[in-house]
């Protein structure tokens, strides 16, 4: 330790023990108190929050700032309705999401050719489950739309759901 972070140290040794003989709370004295009441008390008609304008500069003003004002919100208001009603254009898909997109849509059809209502209840689960990782699948692909592999993962689990729906409708000696 050279003598510059010994003379620091010291300094801040010095300085935590003035801190620890100051109070732990300070009040102020109650004629503060008493002047901030009786400020609170006075009316406002004494204490203007802003300056007043004599009347003929106002009358002579009044009539072009209202028409600016007017004009403002006419231009600004319309650009701006448009801008909250208007939904923003979507991104372009990548080559990957349209071939999710193509797979899902096979897969709805291929369900839909299929009575769901007749699936055993013990299988419901899995399935949702089934759905929810597809789901999950998209959403991967939409984050990293060069991400191949989930193309795959993705049929799978298409195939995987649409197998155990077939297999539960056969168990239950319905045809698909």
């Amino acid at each position: 330790m050279n003598r510059h972070d010994a003379d620091h140290e010291h300094e801040h040794d010095e300085l935590a023990a003035r801190l620890r003989q100051l109070p732990a709370e300070r009040l102020p004295p109650a004629t503060a108190w008493q002047g901030i009441a009786a400020r609170l008390r006075e009316e406002p008609r004494l204490r203007p929050a802003v300056a007043v304008v004599p009347a003929p500069c106002r009358r002579r003003w009044l009539p072009i700032a209202a028409a600016a004002a007017v004009a403002a919100l006419a231009l600004l208001g319309t650009g701006r309705w448009r801008e909250l009603h208007e939904q923003p254009p979507s991104p372009p898909e990548s080559p990957l999401e349209v071939q999710a997109d193509a797979l899902a849509d096979q897969y709805r059809q291929a369900i839909a050719a299929i009575p769901q209502d007749t699936v055993p209840a013990e299988l419901v689960p899995a399935l949702h489950e089934l759905d929810a990782s597809a789901a999950g699948i998209r959403s991967a692909i939409a984050q990293s739309p060069d991400a191949g592999f989930l193309l795959g993962q993705l049929r799978r689990t298409y195939a995987l759901r649409l197998e155990l729906t077939r297999q539960g409708l056969a168990a239950a000696g319905l045809a698909t």
